[in-house]
């Protein structure tokens, strides 16, 4: 029996999966392999959602991986260090599930569907807070293109921000000497730019690079694990509303195509489309400060717009910490179509970040997630960070890249690409850079005078810059005795406007340690499942390390997976 208003005859699965990032594919995988009947849905033109376009890595504690490698790692350990992050919003019970369940979702994607993955040397973002370790970051291997057969055409690509040069995929463990210029970064650099330009007919093709690294490697392994299964993955169907019935969710509405149509999911429906960061309404109802947000300071994809959020609430379900992204200060270039979150540049020596009135307010080499944090808190009218400035000089500019201002002399600033030039600002001297960004003069020269006192010595008295083991990681280990400091004193000067930005928010439907959607009365909604960016994170208002995005999706994805297999139908 169809739905009233439908369009199209009804489609019937055991599961409907709503998104196809990470965790979307990760609870179908593994649905498929516990014996349902499948099927995934995404609006859009392209799959893999923005977990795609991303660095691909996983927050996983306590695995094989890193036994390999040599760290111990428990999981009291790694509860130590969640606990002392995520406040009590969080139960107890939903981070012990992660915990125990995370490492069973990697080595079953490893051992019953192919996928490869890599314990990384990548620092927790808070390596001073007990139980903190490196290794708990896993990437993906680099996967080829051509196993993907006619889907790679359609495949979300890598945002440029994550590539090198903007174009070239890179792995964590080429891409780290490669910025800061570690040991053999030249030889790295070499090899991965000759493996892309050697590649002589895609070259003739396509600039697209056919070695899959980072989230471009992990969906690809995950789309062949949902093709072995065949498993059906549809474009351009989006969510509408969800059907219920007697208190159960038992499918959804959709639109394919501008036609109306029913799906029915007798087992369950898992919400796994991303949160609302394009969305301009929603954010404007959750994260302004002062009332100023905007969608174009996002970094992800433009289809997230909170669709399953929405639907889930007019059904009875909680949202939480819809005031919460995972922020990260970012840039937007013009001819872009999202921005450039700042993940490495604020770490290198001979760069600071000051507010409107001239001044440092906050260490920049913290994690992404902290320093976009800050510009969002401190924001006043005695503090005014929205935007900030992101400072260098010549000597930066000669050594590393931002965005993609590629390294080079100032004699090359003519060439670079038009959209980089319209967000940078150049003065001779700091009192002109000054002019050129609107800030008092004084104050300026003031901070840099202060700054450079410092940065000489390897000091920051001010906020620290260069102590804690994270802010080390994307340093300068030539820049003795704090490879994060340096003084910025060759001219010209640069300065380039950034904002609060993200990489998607963190607040959506609140979930238990299954993956159930809870109502406003904290009780499971049967039939539905939240995971990932359109669930409340299992990280609260925190960011504990590389990959505490992609990871959680993932395994209550897959937790998801096998507690709705148990369900009747």
């Amino acid at each position: 029996m169809n739905a009233p208003g439908m369009d199209n005859p009804l489609l019937t699965t055991d599961l409907l999966v709503v998104g196809s990032g990470a965790g979307a594919l990760t609870a179908a995988v593994t649905a498929a392999d516990l014996g349902l009947d499948t099927l995934v849905i995404e609006k859009g033109n392209l799959w893999g959602g923005t977990s795609a376009t991303s660095g691909g890595t996983l927050w996983i504690p306590c695995t094989r991986h890193m036994a390999e490698a040599g760290v111990e790692d428990s999981p009291e350990e790694a509860f130590a260090y969640l606990r002392a992050l995520v406040d009590e919003e969080v139960p107890e019970s939903k981070l012990r599930a992660y915990i125990a369940s995370a490492s069973k979702m990697l080595h079953f994607l490893e051992d019953r569907c192919g996928a490869r993955f890599r314990s990384v040397k990548y620092a927790d973002y808070h390596m001073d807070l007990p139980g903190a370790r490196e290794h708990r970051s896993h990437e993906p291997f680099p996967f080829y293109a051509g196993r993907l057969g006619p889907d790679y055409a359609t495949l979300q690509p890598m945002h440029p921000g994550a590539q090198a040069f903007g174009r070239v995929n890179w792995t964590i463990v080429e891409a780290r000497p490669m910025i800061t210029k570690r040991p053999g970064w030249a030889w790295n650099t070499f090899k991965v730019m000759a493996r892309y330009y050697l590649d002589l007919p895609q070259r003739y093709r396509t600039a697209r690079d056919r070695r899959l690294t980072a989230g471009n490697a992990l969906l690809g392994q995950l789309r062949m694990a949902l093709n072995d299964r065949n498993v059906p993955l549809m474009l351009g169907v989006a969510l509408e509303e969800l059907v219920a019935e007697s208190g159960r969710v038992t499918g959804a509405l959709v639109n394919q195509s501008g036609q109306r149509r029913h799906i029915k999911a007798r087992r369950g429906v898992v919400l796994a489309a991303g949160g609302f960061e394009r969305n301009q309404a929603m954010r404007e109802a959750n994260l302004t400060t002062d009332g100023v947000t905007s969608a174009q300071w996002s970094g992800s994809q433009g289809n997230n717009t909170g669709d399953a959020i929405s639907a889930a609430e007019r059904i009875g379900a909680r949202l939480e910490f819809m005031d919460c992204a995972w922020w990260a200060p970012a840039f937007r270039l013009p001819d872009e179509d999202r921005a450039r979150p700042m993940f490495v540049e604020r770490s290198l020596p001979g760069s600071m970040i000051v507010n409107r009135q001239g001044r440092r307010y906050m260490n920049e080499a913290a994690s992404y997630h902290v320093a976009g944090g800050e510009m969002m808190r401190l924001h006043s009218d005695a503090c005014s960070t929205i935007p900030s400035w992101f400072l260098f000089d010549a000597r930066y500019r000669a050594e590393y890249a931002v965005g993609p201002l590629l390294p080079g002399p100032p004699a090359m600033d003519k060439a670079v690409r038009q959209g980089m030039r319209d967000v940078m600002k150049r003065g001779r001297t700091v009192e002109e850079l000054a002019e050129a960004i609107e800030v008092p003069a004084a104050v300026l020269e003031e901070t840099f005078a202060r700054f450079n006192d410092f940065a000489a010595r390897g000091e920051d008295p001010d906020f620290q810059r260069g102590v804690n083991g994270y802010d080390r990681y994307y340093g300068d280990p030539r820049s003795e005795p704090n490879p994060c400091l340096a003084p910025l004193e060759k001219p010209p000067f640069y300065a380039v406007k950034i904002f609060p930005g993200d990489i998607g928010t963190k607040g959506g439907v609140l979930t238990d340690e299954n993956g159930r959607a809870l109502d406003t009365d904290n009780q499971p909604i049967r039939g539905l499942y939240a995971v990932g960016n359109s669930s409340a994170s299992v990280m609260g208002r925190t960011y504990p390390g590389a990959g505490t995005t992609l990871g959680p999706a993932m395994t209550f994805g897959y937790l998801a997976a096998h507690h709705l297999a148990q369900q009747q139908p």
